[in-house]
């Protein structure tokens, strides 16, 4: 197998007007394709992240609970890199959205911290590298 990269990341909400504006209006993905699929009461909104990445937002009825926060075994959180970690955390404090503290990833020697969108979703900022 020779991967190139990420094509999506699927994010299921159980929202889709209030997880649409948390990650087009606060976290500023830009719109790709919004899709209305009405045999499934669903809304698919193709989302892009960055230059070339992209996140799959779902809306379906009555979605199951997500098992826990972020250890269960399953995907464990999305990671969206920050030029500036001390700006975006201001940013979403004053977007009312509170980070946890910023802590350092003792193993690169970067800077980052997790905050949550509308349904729970463990996300992280992560400081952006040097040469990246």
């Amino acid at each position: 197998m020779n991967t190139t990269g990420f094509h999506h990341v699927a994010v299921i909400c159980s929202d889709y007007e209030k997880s649409k504006r948390f990650y087009v209006d606060i976290l500023g993905f830009e719109v790709i394709c919004e899709t209305y699929r009405a045999a499934r009461n669903s809304y698919k909104l193709d989302l892009r992240v960055g230059e070339k990445d992209a996140i799959e937002l779902f809306s379906f009825p009555d979605p199951p609970a997500r098992s826990s926060r972020p250890e269960a075994c399953g995907l464990r959180h999305l990671a969206f890199e920050v030029e500036d970690i001390d700006a975006t955390v201001a940013y979403l404090q004053a977007q009312g959205i509170q980070p946890e503290p910023i802590r350092l990833d003792e193993l690169t020697g970067k800077r980052f911290t997790f905050f949550s969108d509308p349904d729970q979703l463990p996300l992280e900022i992560y400081e952006r590298s040097t040469g990246t």
